[in-house]
């Protein structure tokens, strides 16, 4: 699917709702209060969007929406919080560049950050006829693993992908392992959240457990929530799109024939890709969207200019260089053997 075909699908009278919406970065800092809370520095740097109440603590009771004076998503209501690894370019010398963010198709302007989405069914289907229960304040989870290195630890996580853009309406093949060629014009990674809650808890001690993904299916197939997790969610997705233009020269790469990107936990291989998410939607912003019949964007809601979205910024609580050519990755990640 090209994403242009959202444009003629959006034309069509939907039931209910999906939206896409871009997020700016509020920071970049090696802080992370869903896995290390209070740790400061964490192992690894985030890049991170959303409200400006975000610290290294994020006390569960923390009131999100009134502790936030500004969100760098363009819906205004949200004052979630979603982050994800930093990804590098390891040169032939052994140093290593913070590889820059493109905005994404329909979001010229938004510096850094990456693209999210709500759905009650997949992309492609307009009609967006599940109903859905939307998130509950103090909600958090995450899905993938830093640690993954193999194709087979990475495959319990089942769409935490990747896609080589050729240009910025590429969306398929998609891969679990970085690409190992040069992508003309970026590589998105791809990080979808499982769709099926225990209804009890709003978080877990590895942050996962209280979510499942379809017992029969796929999402998109609308497969069934197990009896465990009986609650449908909204699927929750991330496109980030790094953009790796400037390191496409095939004689910067490394001579062995390997890609040359590291995220920033020290995984070349790409099956470490994970995404955090800590729930801070206004009031009943979200369910009230869930249930409007709209599609990419949403009247119940209301919308900022990506000017202004790019103004909410907050400093880093961790002071470190993160720009110049690096001897190393920020915090010392074990370099992965090469994929």
């Amino acid at each position: 699917m090209q994403l242009t075909s959202l444009t003629a699908l959006a034309l069509a009278a939907p039931t209910s709702a999906l939206i896409r919406f871009s997020c700016s970065q509020l920071v970049v800092d090696r802080i992370d209060p869903l896995v290390n809370p209070g740790m400061v520095p964490s192992p690894h740097l985030h890049q991170i969007i959303g409200g400006n109440s975000f610290n290294a603590t994020m006390d569960p009771a923390k009131d999100m929406p009134a502790d936030s004076t500004c969100t760098t998503c363009q819906f205004t209501e949200d004052t979630s919080n979603y982050w994800t690894a930093v990804l590098f370019f390891r040169a032939r010398n052994g140093t290593f560049k913070r590889v820059p963010i493109r905005p994404n198709a329909g979001f010229d302007g938004a510096v850094g950050g990456m693209t999210v989405y709500y759905m009650q069914n997949g992309l492609a289907d307009y009609q967006q006829q599940s109903k859905v229960t939307a998130f509950k304040p103090g909600f958090r989870m995450l899905i993938g693993d830093s640690m993954a290195r193999t194709a087979d630890e990475a495959t319990k996580y089942r769409q935490v992908t990747y896609t080589c853009l050729q240009d910025m309406g590429t969306r398929y093949p998609e891969t679990k392992n970085l690409p190992n060629m040069p992508c003309p014009a970026g590589v998105m990674a791809n990080i979808r959240f499982p769709t099926c809650w225990d209804g009890k808890n709003l978080d877990t001690v590895d942050h996962m457990s209280h979510m499942s993904y379809p017992v029969d299916g796929t999402f998109d197939s609308k497969g069934t929530c197990p009896e465990s997790h009986p609650v449908p969610v909204p699927q929750l997705m991330y496109e980030v799109v790094w953009d790796t233009r400037g390191f496409n020269d095939p004689s910067e790469w490394p001579e062995d024939g390997t890609q040359p990107f590291v995220w920033s936990m020290g995984d070349h291989t790409g099956y470490g890709s994970h995404g955090d998410y800590l729930f801070g939607w206004k009031g009943d912003a979200l369910q009230r969207t869930m249930d409007t019949p709209c599609y990419v964007t949403c009247p119940t809601l209301a919308t900022q200019s990506i000017a202004n979205q790019n103004k909410c910024k907050i400093e880093p609580t961790f002071k470190e260089d993160i720009d110049s050519w690096l001897t190393e990755i920020p915090g010392g990640p074990t370099i992965s053997k090469k994929h």
